[in-house]
């Protein structure tokens, strides 16, 4: 049986080539089930310290593939060229060139069978499957959605993606220590999914692959093969 394809969406601050390295657990609980193709996004971000510059159990800092081209895929504040999840704003930066490049490697390296996103990449991907439901993306053929440390978007422009529950299996996933996205800012989420599964870890922000998660995402991903 051929492993599902998944497109993985990184975190604001990360790169296909870091966001890679800190799923090395996932990848290897999920090497018979699974291919993980990693994106980049198509924003630079300025070498500052922002809401989400990653903690200590997001994994190692810059090395081999690490965070020092940090990317971004949108920006809520227009004239900083930042981000942060809790900033309220009317509209945002660069989303629409970010749905570009997806469509992008939908075109270039697909199909997949899902997606997944961690972070503002999270947020990303629900915003990815409501376009993909209401039709306005025809290259989008996603069947699941894995969802780790989402939220929803604080900006305005943004509300649109919510308005009704989304039909796409989604399976979330968040720390209930997670200090840079609180579990409250991903439960906000679920309501946009209809039926989300959820599973919830002891730690903090980043994507876990403990032995413990093994069976929820194996059960998950068994559907869809």
């Amino acid at each position: 049986m051929a492993p599902l394809r998944v497109l993985c969406v990184h975190g604001y601050r990360q790169n296909s080539g870091s966001f890679r390295e800190k799923t090395g657990a996932l990848r290897k609980l999920l090497k018979k089930q699974a291919e993980l193709v990693y994106l980049s996004a198509p924003h630079s971000v300025k070498h500052t310290c922002t809401e989400e510059t990653p903690d200590k159990e997001n994994g190692p800092g810059p090395g081999p593939g690490g965070d020092e081209d940090p990317r971004g895929w949108w920006f809520s504040d227009i004239q900083a060229r930042s981000f942060s999840a809790q900033q309220h704003c009317e509209e945002s930066l660069g989303l629409i060139e970010s749905v570009t490049a997806v469509r992008e490697a939908v075109k270039v390296q697909g199909p997949f069978d899902g997606i997944m996103g961690f972070s503002q990449g999270a947020a990303f991907v629900a915003m990815l499957c409501s376009l993909q439901e209401q039709k306005l993306e025809p290259d989008f053929s996603f069947r699941f959605a894995i969802v780790v440390a989402g939220f929803r978007s604080a900006c305005t422009e943004h509300q649109k993606f919510y308005d009704a529950p989304l039909q796409i299996p989604s399976l979330h996933v968040f720390g209930l220590e997670d200090r840079v996205i609180p579990d409250n800012m991903s439960r906000e989420l679920l309501p946009s999914f209809k039926d989300p599964q959820v599973l919830t870890h002891a730690g903090g922000h980043f994507v876990p692959a403990a032995s413990a998660h093994r069976q929820t995402y194996q059960d998950f991903l068994k559907r869809f093969q």
